[in-house]
């Protein structure tokens, strides 16, 4: 068991940061007649009985004040891609299963239409999918590589081969006008398909990466339909590529050519040298494109007008999402994953590794991390050398979301749960900043305080501060009145006391600091902009 946690850090510590890359070879369909495989007659017969409490759930759902998780009723489903329609439910893809499922959130029932297409055993990773303005459903399937339309009118499935060449993955995808979008992760273009067309007729048109022998990730369109989207290689960096797409189907409508050379219609923007795995993308309604880092604790902007990147931070993860029973964990990272925006304009994501939704206000400068009750110890080091497990400890692998007004839909991957936060709650403290920015030269240091101040009638909270750099030339310390770990009551606030230094071969630019607090629930903190001169 302990050997086994070990492993499956590492593994998604390196391999499934790559959105599903190498992970088909796990999710093989078991041999028949197999001692290992107890039959149930249910999903849970895909996986060995040793495999079942790791990938099928560890325990029934769990609530906070924040957040209320509901138990999928049939057993080993591993829901992943999520959205939700114009009436407010809930649908999600089953990778374990080849089916949708629907949760109408008003009566709390789940429906799971059945999937005639999908093969015995099958399971699929399905990343993306989207709600089509007809009532049709759009999800991508990479084990077969697939694209799938399910008409939630007369609930028939339609299986639309994907156009592969050697190792494709169909990975995110979007209904965006009279088209849909879809991401080849590792067959390095970008798709696009009319689902106005017939099955039978329908037409795949993609556009190569600029980037040979890279990745292609998720993509974001900003308001002038320009697709924004990120070439990389793993561990070793990539360029972020805007794609002016009406630019070039014009000029192939009136060139009467079916394909032109790319890089008219393109521009390219080397990545920072600490963005080395930008999953998620998304575009603001300022033209800001935020990108999240899956292998950090970092997200990213981009500002298209001055072309620099600004990089900030979320607080560490908890002790109880990796456990570190055996001191194997020497950094732990929140792992950004996906990324999106609300009404509000306020971006929200995913954090793997935090077993966290945040949602992070770019006008504020504030970022609230709500944090998932349920936790699978079988994908953290939550046993010890003795052979006890911790308790509440591990990852639901919460690998998707969906934002629907002040709520916030996800998926639970290993724990066979979806779940809700409701960011519409008041928050149980708030954190009041000396102030927002510092202007400091290397070699300086300087002294900043903020207050953790309740807002709400509460009971006690267990209180660890946040205080989250991006560099290592940026450092905050406490100065030595001030405790790391404390209690707050709702009657008094607390000041907290730190000196934020700058070492000497701090590179001039402009720098994050996160400043906050969390309880076992939730993370409150602020930004800090510090500009080194």
């Amino acid at each position: 068991m302990k050997k086994k946690g070990l492993v499956v850090v590492i593994f998604f510590g390196g391999i499934m940061v790559t959105s599903g890359f190498g992970l088909q070879s796990m999710m093989s369909p078991p041999p028949s007649d197999n001692p290992e495989f107890t039959i149930t007659g249910t999903p849970a017969d895909n996986y060995p009985d040793v495999q079942r409490a790791q990938f099928c759930g560890s325990g029934n759902a769990k609530s906070t004040d924040y957040v209320r998780e509901f138990s999928i009723p049939t057993p080993c489903t591993n829901p992943l891609a999520i959205v939700t329609d114009y009436d407010g439910n809930v649908w999600f893809a089953q990778t374990n299963t080849g089916k949708l499922a629907k949760f109408d959130p008003s009566t709390e029932i789940f429906t799971e239409y059945d999937n005639p297409y999908w093969p015995p055993g099958g399971r699929s990773m399905m990343w993306g999918i989207d709600y089509a303005p007809d009532g049709s459903v759009w999800f991508t399937d990479e084990a077969y590589d697939s694209v799938w339309r399910f008409s939630t009118i007369v609930e028939q499935y339609e299986r639309i081969g994907y156009p592969g060449e050697g190792n494709s993955l169909p990975q995110k995808l979007q209904v965006y006008g009279s088209q849909i979008i879809i991401n080849d992760f590792t067959g390095n273009k970008l798709t696009f398909l009319d689902p106005s067309q017939s099955n039978e007729d329908i037409r795949y048109l993609s556009i190569p990466s600029p980037v040979d022998n890279s990745v292609t990730a998720d993509f974001a369109i900003d308001a002038n339909d320009n697709i924004w989207f990120t070439n990389w290689l793993f561990q070793q960096g990539g360029v972020l590529v805007k794609f002016n797409q009406n630019g070039y189907f014009d000029s192939v409508v009136s060139s009467n050519e079916k394909f032109l050379p790319l890089f008219d219609f393109i521009e390219v923007y080397a990545l920072p040298p600490e963005l080395l795995t930008p999953n998620g993308a998304v575009v603001t309604n300022d033209g800001t494109i935020w990108l999240a880092d899956t292998t950090s604790s970092f997200f990213f902007n981009f500002d298209p007008i001055t072309e620099q990147f600004t990089q900030y931070v979320t607080s560490d993860p908890l002790l109880s999402t990796y456990g570190n029973q055996t001191g194997i964990i020497k950094f732990p990272i929140s792992r950004p994953y996906w990324i999106d925006t609300d009404e509000q304009g306020r971006l929200v994501f995913n954090e793997q590794t935090s077993n966290n939704i945040s949602v992070m206000d770019p006008k504020l400068q504030s970022l609230v991390e709500y944090h998932i009750p349920s936790k699978n110890p079988n994908w953290g080091d939550c046993e010890s050398e003795t052979g006890i497990m911790m308790d509440n400890c591990g990852l639901a692998q919460i690998f998707d979301f969906a934002i629907d007004g002040e709520k916030i839909w996800f998926t639970e991957w290993v724990e066979n749960n979806i779940g809700v936060v409701d960011t519409s709650v008041p928050l149980p403290f708030e954190i009041k900043l000396d102030s927002d920015t510092l202007i400091l030269t290397p070699g300086e240091t300087q002294n900043f305080n903020f207050v953790v101040s309740p807002t709400l009638q509460k009971e006690m909270l267990d209180i660890i501060l946040v205080l989250s750099t991006t560099h290592e030339f940026l450092n905050v310390n406490l100065v030595n009145d001030s405790p790391d770990t404390f209690q707050l009551n709702s009657n008094s606030a607390v000041p907290i006391h730190t000196i934020i230094s700058i070492s000497e071969d701090a590179i001039p630019g402009t720098y994050k600091i996160l400043l906050g607090a969390q309880s076992p629930d939730i993370a409150i903190s602020k930004y800090v902009t510090v500009t080194i001169e």
